[in-house]
């Protein structure tokens, strides 16, 4: 073992030099050093003086990435015949090593690609995601070597478990944004920093996203980092070695923010490339470190698999159907109401199809992730109450384990997905969704604050703004409205719903508005968010300039809406509760899906 583990200790060394010679060959412009592959201008040794189109250094340079790149592929054959030879009975870790020689080929594909491509955009940043998915197989694999090849299942996956992943998966999604940045060459676009033109908020043109996207997803990863770190002190999640690399991953992004800075004041200076590239590389190391030791140590103690409980069916059937309740189509479903109309807004008629189809993938996908996410982090709520305690969580059809794969793999399809198919900012706010929902809402404020569903809305809300951005590639004010709109429609829907099943909350000790203000207070924050509601869609109706469909729709179905939501407040205080609160739930869905439709009709008729 010890054999192995130095092995793959050199490889991740050696990758993280290919790493930053490969941002030295980019900053100096050599990529195309070496204009054919796998030679050098029809030579196995490079040129050693100027003369035409050869530029000596910038030939040796390529050369010389190409050569370690070649070396490395070769220490990833060695890790592969160590682990088949010395590792008797270490699947998982023979498995990790054929994979990790597989990824050496593919990156040698690519780099050949990138070459031909003559660097283009694409090619850039699909051979960085290439080399950091590498990166993080390798650290895998060491964290995975310190642990007995067969661990239990994970029984309960808090916060200390989820949160990392979520990290882990936010600092690769910010890396690909900043490759976007160096692929489009449109890293000196604004010349002040953090200001963008003398704003915060600039004008999203096509030119601008790469950009502004990157900027103000390194914001929400900051936040995101900050936010793991507090949720893992706070739950003691993992181990100690857990704490410290997320703590140093936190302490290294404050000074890579600083990096970056100087990367635009100095005019992308080489050296300021090259070192904002390494200490990305260190904080994807350490994100990905934590996140495995953290999974790791809750399989090893674990306690045991756990049967299927409850007798629950394993046909392929049962357990295809129940990875589905996993998602909460409903759920889904309702958010993808406020998409399409969003989208048919945005181009004032019908979008591609292909490109609603893009987009309703992608955002099922992400929806579905942060779904799969919540059951997992809430299973312990749910199995006491009786509206969820036939979860397949918690009834032992869907292993923790693999619900945070289905979840950790959604979420990655869905962001590849978005960005590939429509716009890098779409696939922005849908990543922002996701982490907002995971880690604000389901983490921190559900089981903290009664207004936990007020903030947490926002992340429900961001749909329509996925929608117009997979069409404009910009946010304006209606998109914004559009959120405003459905954000206040949350606390009417999800307060009406608590009373009905206020007992369970309690239960549950989950502080909801009905279980800590009681219903009558909550009836009465109902009716204000319903009257910001209407006002909202009123506003919207000014703002986008739709007509009379739209505008009647608004009226009569928020006027129904203000009623019930009044009427709530007399039922309350007698014996109608049940009945007051179930009829206000009902209607909100009909209002959101009846309002979003005319949002459509009105895009599509003539104006």
């Amino acid at each position: 073992m010890q054999m192995f583990r130095r092995a793959v200790r050199l490889l991740l060394g050696a990758t993280i030099g290919l790493v930053v010679v490969g941002v030295i060959v980019r900053a100096t412009d050599s990529g195309m050093g070496c204009p054919d592959w796998p030679l050098c201008y029809g030579q196995i040794i490079p040129p050693t003086t100027d003369s035409g189109d050869v530029i000596a250094y910038k030939a040796w340079l390529e050369w010389i990435h190409r050569t370690i790149a070649a070396g490395i592929g070769l220490i990833a054959l060695a890790v592969v015949i160590i682990a088949l030879r010395g590792l008797k009975g270490r699947r998982s870790l023979q498995g990790a090593s054929v994979a990790l020689l597989a990824l050496v080929l593919f990156q040698a594909w690519l780099g050949r690609q990138t070459v031909l491509e003559s660097n283009s955009g694409a090619s850039v940043t699909a051979h960085l995601a290439t080399a950091m998915a590498f990166v993080g197989l390798q650290v895998w694999v060491l964290a995975r070597s310190g642990y007995a090849e067969t661990l239990n299942g994970i029984r309960r996956a808090s916060g200390g478990v989820v949160a990392p992943v979520v990290a882990a998966g936010s600092i690769y999604a910010l890396l690909l944004f900043g490759s976007n940045v160096t692929g489009t060459e449109t890293g000196l676009l604004y010349p002040d920093w953090p200001l963008m033109g003398g704003t915060l908020f600039p004008p999203i043109t096509e030119l601008a996203t790469p950009q502004i996207v990157h900027r103000y997803a390194t914001a929400i990863v900051a936040l995101v980092l900050i936010s793991t770190l507090w949720i893992v002190r706070r739950e003691n999640g993992g181990t100690r070695r857990v704490r410290q690399q997320l703590l140093a991953a936190t302490a290294i992004f404050a000074l890579q923010c600083l990096i970056g800075a100087a990367q635009i004041f100095t005019k992308l200076a080489p050296w300021t490339q090259t070192l904002h590239v390494a200490l990305a590389t260190m904080i994807w190391v350490l994100t990905v470190g934590a996140a495995s030791v953290a999974l790791l140590e809750a399989r090893s103690s674990g306690g045991g698999q756990g049967g299927v409980a409850r007798g629950a069916s394993k046909t392929r059937g049962a357990t295809i159907s129940a990875y589905i309740a996993l998602t909460k189509p409903r759920i889904v479903e309702l958010l993808l109401i406020t998409t399409i109309p969003a989208m048919l807004l945005a181009a004032h008629g019908f979008p591609p199809l292909t490109l609603i189809a893009a987009t309703l993938v992608g955002g099922t996908l992400s929806a579905a992730s942060a779904n799969v996410f919540n059951c997992i982090i809430d299973a312990d709520i749910d199995a006491q109450m009786s509206r969820t305690s036939s979860r397949p969580l918690v009834t032992g059809q869907i292993s923790v384990g693999s619900a945070l794969l289905f979840a950790s793999a959604l979420g990655v399809a869905s962001f590849v997905f978005l960005a590939t198919t429509t716009t890098v900012l779409a696939a922005f706010v849908s990543l922002l969704a996701l982490a907002f929902y995971v880690l604000v809402y389901t983490l921190i404020l559900k089981r903290s604050t009664p207004q936990n569903i007020v903030i947490g809305g926002a992340a429900g809300a961001l749909p329509p703004v996925i929608g117009w951005a997979a069409v404009t590639g910009d946010i304006s004010l209606v998109p914004v409205l559009l959120f405003a709109l459905v954000f206040y429609w949350t606390p009417p829907h999800f307060w009406a719903l608590a009373l009905r099943i206020g007992p369970d909350y309690a239960a549950a000790g989950v502080p909801m508005l009905p279980v800590t203000a009681g219903p009558t207070e909550t009836a009465r924050q109902i009716w204000l968010y319903t009257l910001l509601l209407v006002a909202m869609s009123l506003l919207l109706w000014a703002v986008s300039g739709m007509g009379l469909v739209y505008l009647g729709v608004a009226l009569v179905g928020g006027g129904v809406f203000l009623a019930r939501a009044w009427r709530l407040r007399t039922d309350v205080l007698g014996e109608g509760l049940l009945r007051g609160a179930t009829r206000l739930y009902r209607f909100s869905i009909s209002y959101l899906t009846l309002i979003f439709a005319a949002i459509a009709l009105d895009s599509i008729l003539p104006r």
